[in-house]
């Protein structure tokens, strides 16, 4: 399977994702890295942004990918086979796109922005 078919099945495991972080047997590490992974995933701002080439699309293909499988590790199998079920078609509209997931994202940008502000006029 191509890293692209990959990065596309396991961006399909976001809902999956979303109903383990609400569910009282997924370990707390589990939950802190799910909803990195949820917010970042649904946030309509990349922390690369897709206009810069060939970086731009890195977080598309490699860093939520990563993520999501990072987060899959971490939550137990039959926690992950039941969140799986409930899931099954929340997403048969199309992803939403929450703005309020972004404030993370504009906020890293900020503190680069300030820190290179800040290193410029020392």
């Amino acid at each position: 399977m191509k890293l692209k078919e990959r990065a596309k099945k396991l961006k399909q495991d976001i809902p999956t994702v979303f109903f383990a972080l609400k569910d009282k047997d997924t370990p707390v590490l589990a939950k802190i890295i799910a909803g990195i992974t949820v917010g970042y995933a649904l946030s309509p701002v990349d922390l690369i942004p897709d206009f810069i080439p060939v970086l731009g699309y890195l977080d598309d293909v490699i860093l939520l990918p990563a993520l999501i499988a990072l987060t899959i590790k971490l939550i137990p199998g039959e926690v992950w086979e039941r969140n799986r079920v409930k899931s099954a078609d929340v997403w048969k509209d199309g992803k939403p796109e929450k703005w309020y997931y972004a404030i993370p994202v504009v906020a890293i940008w900020l503190l680069v922005i300030w820190l290179i502000i800040k290193g410029i006029w020392r």
